[in-house]
């Protein structure tokens, strides 16, 4: 309770300083009502963040991404340590694979892609369809963005046997991206492995924020 408190008073300094409209609300309580305090807040919020202390903490992390991404609905921001949190990113990388999730993905980060100076949309190993992908595949979401004011590059990737969250990594380093963009799959059973997914990714790559939809 004290370095709640504490932490509470810091948090309070540094939104004073910038001379916005806030709230700050706390809760203490045992690790089971985790998902539903968080899920509560995040309902009524654009975008929560979760930062480099949550990452490495297994026993919290999955349970405010679950109430948050999963039981919302609403994106998140993963921030892992030496990241710059920026809704104003230059470069952004888009994982784009045709799927609900990575719709949605694009949709919650418009903003963010639209005022960013290039967006590269990545399709990893393509296929051409009629359906999904489309004739050429990442055509049609970069039209979409494009619609939108964005500036689009579509960069199709080959994955040489690779997981597809490697090439995406390794390719928003080539780029210089300030932060990815991608879908968050996975059913109720599944949710902690995501979030061990995405602390192994970050983990020995540059600081990368990673924002996340579903």
């Amino acid at each position: 309770m004290a370095n709640l408190e504490k932490t509470l008073r810091e948090i309070h300094k540094v939104l004073r300083a910038t001379w916005r409209c806030y709230d700050v609300d706390t809760e203490h309580c045992d690790k089971a009502g985790v998902g539903d305090a968080v899920r509560q807040r995040a309902l009524c919020t654009d975008l929560t963040i979760v930062g480099p202390a949550l990452l490495n903490e297994t026993s919290l992390g999955p349970l405010v991404i679950n109430g948050s991404l999963f039981d919302t609905g609403k994106p998140v921001l993963v921030v892992p340590e030496g990241a710059e949190a920026t809704l104003s990113p230059r470069r952004v990388l888009v994982g784009w694979d045709s799927r609900v999730e990575a719709s949605r993905s694009v949709r919650e980060a418009l903003d963010l892609l639209s005022g960013a100076e290039e967006v590269r949309v990545a399709v990893v190993d393509p296929e051409a369809t009629c359906t999904g992908n489309g004739a050429e595949p990442g055509a049609d979401i970069a039209a979409y963005l494009t619609r939108h004011g964005a500036r689009v590059w579509v960069d199709r990737l080959a994955s040489r046997g690779k997981p597809v969250a490697t090439v995406l990594a390794q390719h928003a380093i080539d780029t210089s991206a300030d932060v990815i963009v991608m879908g968050a799959y996975g059913s109720r059973r599944l949710r902690e492995r995501l979030f061990g997914s995405v602390t192994r990714w970050i983990v020995g790559k540059p600081p990368l924020p990673l924002f996340l939809a579903r």
